[in-house]
Order: structure tokens, then sequence, then C-alpha cells
């Protein structure tokens, strides 16, 4: 089954918190919020899900280099990179912007995970990606390329397990 397609990055399943407050204010209802913020990879996120897809992929395709794009505090880029780490894969970010003069956030968490950052001006989502992956495939890289916020098909597939 497709669903079983994938590798263990987070803490799943996240818990359910009771909302006794909008519980009250809606009495036909009882609310709770899924705590994605607790999936525990660097810093948690609901993007672990598809990226538990998506990486699984990159290495059933025997890909040794993940290429994705965002803006500089990108939370799918933050955790794309701790995925790399956690898994040896290197990687690539373009980035929106020109490189500050200090690293904060997001991107100072994906530089300290290794990923090699590329700054990409207006051309945050991935515009440059072809002319990066042929320069990477020149010194022998297999390229793996997820999508912009890792939302394709295959990054669904974390959505649908959390369903399940």
């Amino acid at each position: 089954m497709i669903l079983e397609n994938k590798i263990s990055l987070g803490f799943l399943p996240t818990p359910l918190h009771l909302l006794p407050g909008l519980s009250d204010k809606y009495p036909d209802y009882t609310l709770y919020i899924k705590r994605d913020d607790h999936t525990g990879l660097a810093s948690g996120g609901n993007k672990t899900r598809k990226l538990e897809y998506l990486i699984h992929e990159a290495i059933h395709h025997k890909s040794n280099t993940i290429i994705t794009a965002g803006a500089q505090q990108s939370n799918h880029c933050r955790q794309t990179a701790a995925a790399c780490a956690a898994t040896g894969l290197e990687c690539h970010l373009m980035l929106g912007g020109s490189e500050p003069d200090k690293y904060d956030g997001n991107l100072l968490l994906s530089h300290l995970l290794g990923a090699h950052i590329h700054f990409t001006g207006e051309k945050r989502k991935g515009e440059n990606l072809v002319w990066l992956k042929a320069e990477l495939k020149k010194s022998g890289k297999r390229i793996y390329t997820i999508p912009y916020g890792g939302s394709n098909i295959i990054g669904a597939m974390g959505f649908c397990e959390c369903c399940r």
C-alpha cells in the first residue's frame, strides 16, 4: 500500500488537545487542535508528514541530493534541511532575497543543519531550479527535486496518513 512507502522522521502521531474555550462557545461540538508543532523534526511542523514520503521517494530513486525552494524563513525548507541531515542526503535550498548580514530563525537553523543555501533574489519558488540541477549533475550528484512547499501527490500522502 502506498501509505507505507515512507521513512520515519517525526514523533507521530502528534497529540490532539481539547480546546475547552471554543468547545464552550460552540456547545454542539467538542473541538480539538492537532499539535503538529510536536512532530520533533527541527522544531516541528506539519511539513514532516510530507517529507516522510518525499525523502522515502528520493532514497528509493537512489538520489543523494535534494533541491527545494522557498522564502528565507520557510518552515518547509528548515524541515527539509533537517530531514536531509537525518538521512545523510545533501540539501540545497533556493531561497528568495539577498543573503542577509546575519542569519536568524529558520535560515539559521537550515544553515546549522548543513544545507547549501542559494539566494535567488525575487525568485523564491524555484524558478532557477533547472540551472542548479544541471550544475549539481555535472559533479555527479543524483538529484531529487522537492517542489515548493513539498506540495505534490507524494507529499499529500502524509496528510492521507494523518487522517487514517
